[in-house]
């Protein structure tokens, strides 16, 4: 029933509007939950959506490049600087929040990770340490390299850290689940989707990075209306229940 009542809430109405191909460029972050959101707003609508998913610079940096798209949903602070430049129509829409979750394989030992003395001496501990890399464009390998400082480790564990490409196809969760990283530290909705690892916790409060997924629509979009229709099936009541199970609704 529930699930039922998700879907009955997430139906948009279109009244006679031809369906449309949309072009959205959409943060990995938000992927698990586009996979259950999207399908009945495209039975409801008759429309079409044509999802890319990547690192929210990395999507930033593709756009700018010249790839084509109605929608982008990224990181808020990426899509404010597409607005800035004109490529993004001013009035973003906030649809999500997520924080850096700290992930070990299915299975595996827990280590404590409850406070940042805590975190200090897991990571001190573990043989590997999994996060994305700088270049990828993603939000958070600047902070976690920044925690590494302020917890006064980065000497002891920049030697032993994994970098994941970022993407659908270099997550950090699977450097974990693959064994190639002992622990990982990503967007804890990224960890949640990968069923082969398990969170044990977040970053401390004094540490965390706190990421809002905006979403808005582009300046050069083809199909404005039906972006638009789907950026509001994004942010209405049924959309927030499935954000809630999907680590995006902190």
């Amino acid at each position: 029933m529930r699930t039922l009542a998700i879907t009955a809430a997430l139906i948009v109405v279109t009244g006679s509007a031809p369906a449309a191909e949309i072009d959205a460029m959409i943060s990995t972050a938000m992927k698990a939950a586009i996979e259950e959101i999207a399908p009945p707003f495209e039975r409801a609508s008759g429309h079409t959506l044509r999802i890319v998913y990547g690192p929210s610079g990395g999507l930033a940096r593709r756009f700018n490049g010249g790839e084509g798209a109605d929608l982008v949903v990224v990181d808020s602070k990426v899509l404010d600087e597409l607005i800035k430049q004109g490529k993004i129509a001013p009035g973003r829409t906030d649809v999500a929040r997520t924080g850096i979750g700290i992930a070990v394989r299915k299975g595996a030992p827990k280590p404590n990770v409850s406070s940042a003395d805590a975190l200090r001496r897991a990571l001190l501990a573990a043989k590997s340490i999994g996060h994305t890399a700088p270049a990828g464009g993603g939000v958070t390998a600047a902070h976690i390299m920044g925690v590494f400082e302020k917890l006064g480790i980065t000497a002891e564990v920049t030697p032993k850290v994994k970098l994941a490409a970022g993407g659908p196809n270099g997550r950090v969760s699977v450097l974990v689940s693959s064994g190639e990283a002992e622990i990982g530290l990503q967007l804890v909705s990224e960890l949640m989707s990968n069923p082969e690892v398990e969170v044990i916790g977040m970053l401390p409060p004094e540490l965390q990075l706190i990421a809002i997924l905006s979403a808005g629509i582009t300046t050069a979009a083809k199909q404005p209306e039906p972006a638009k229709a789907f950026i509001r099936h994004l942010a209405a009541p049924g959309a927030m229940a499935i954000y809630k199970t999907k680590g995006l609704a902190l």
